[in-house]
């Protein structure tokens, strides 16, 4: 029988950082069964990650991490890794996430890093054999929208779907599909967000400040406008339809020019609304399926935001006009009667701050 873990962990850290007075203080832990703690050694800090093998498989974190930072993209540096106890030292990122540092006076610095990261993510290459991405394709978009109508739609709001309205729905999804998949596909984040962008003390690049970024395990090959999306129209934070509306424009100024050959600015836009579309029918029946089947409750909160989100992005497309139409007779109400004191904020005159 091999040591308890945490003596098993002490002596593993101790050994790589040739240190046996180090300290190790526990964080609090996420949704899954990794758990972390930042390593004191030396007037240096570390992050320990402690994933037990037989619960999660760290080698997909680990295979992506390195391949993001050979390519330059700002991940934290592993420097000692053992898979076969599920222990991996990484370079420590602080504590500060974007979120916490967003305001008006800094949004715009922090965006526009934000996006310059992003286009830089863009370029590194679908194709290549040392990282092999999944592709988000027909089945994964399809699956993930089907979450809004079982969870949103049918547990949450309790309402019955004809015949015809999931004929209706079926119809939007492959639309909101087909549209993502005929977009140049690129190297996708998944949830680039500001929660999951970190502010690095004392770094900086031409002046800017740099961002660290995080949570990238689910990274896949899709549509160039999602991570845009996934911090413009962020779940957890609003701004002004116009500002949003500027930090889109700079991205498709910052895109390669074989992007945006034969495309308008109108072009992007309609790619934007219909991937936004598909990605906030997801998190609708996602965030349901987190209270709902996993008593997590806290995302609750954030559901009317992101519905005024979706209610923006079906509206004056004639692909949707049918869909739009269902939302607004069938959907909205329901919502409204649910969460009555969202009315302001779905029907577009809250503007909230950051969360």
């Amino acid at each position: 029988m091999g040591l308890p873990r945490e003596q098993a962990l002490t002596i593993w850290v101790q050994q790589q950082l040739n240190d046996p007075k180090l300290t190790i203080h526990p964080l609090a832990g996420d949704a899954s069964f990794r758990r972390y703690a930042r390593i004191h050694s030396n007037h240096k800090t570390y992050m320990l990650m402690d994933a037990p093998p037989e619960k999660e498989d760290s080698q997909p974190f680990v295979a992506i991490d390195q391949w993001l930072d050979t390519h330059g993209v700002r991940v934290p540096h592993i420097i000692a890794k053992d898979l076969s106890q599920g222990f991996i030292l990484l370079e420590d990122f602080g504590d500060t996430l974007l979120s916490q540092v967003l305001n008006d006076d800094t949004v715009d610095q922090y965006y526009c890093q934000a996006m310059d990261q992003l286009v830089q993510l863009q370029q590194l290459p679908v194709n290549d054999p040392a990282q092999q991405l999944p592709a988000y394709d027909m089945d994964k978009l399809m699956q993930e929208m089907s979450l809004f109508d079982q969870w949103f739609v049918e547990k949450y709001l309790n309402i019955k779907l004809t015949a015809d309205e999931q004929q209706l729905l079926k119809q939007t999804y492959q639309v909101l599909a087909d549209t993502a998949l005929a977009q140049p596909q690129v190297v996708v984040h998944r949830d680039y967000h500001s929660r999951n962008l970190m502010v690095l003390e004392d770094q900086t690049k031409a002046n800017k400040q740099m961002l660290g970024v995080i949570d990238f395990q689910d990274a896949v090959v899709g549509a160039y406008t999602y991570d845009l999306i996934s911090i413009l129209r962020d779940a957890y934070v609003q701004w002004p339809a116009s500002r949003v509306n500027e930090w889109m424009q700079y991205f498709w100024q910052h895109l390669p020019a074989a992007q945006t050959i034969n495309k308008t600015l109108a072009d992007f836009a309609r790619e934007f609304d219909f991937m936004a579309a598909q990605r906030h029918l997801k998190v609708l029946g996602i965030f349901i399926r987190l209270n709902l089947r996993d008593g997590k409750t806290g995302y609750m909160k954030d559901l009317p935001l992101v519905f005024h989100y979706l209610l923006q992005e079906i509206k004056g497309y004639p692909e949707l006009q049918a869909f739009d139409a269902f939302v607004q007779q069938r959907i909205l109400p329901a919502f409204l009667q649910k969460q009555p004191e969202s009315r302001a904020l779905i029907e577009g005159a809250g503007v909230g701050q950051p969360v």
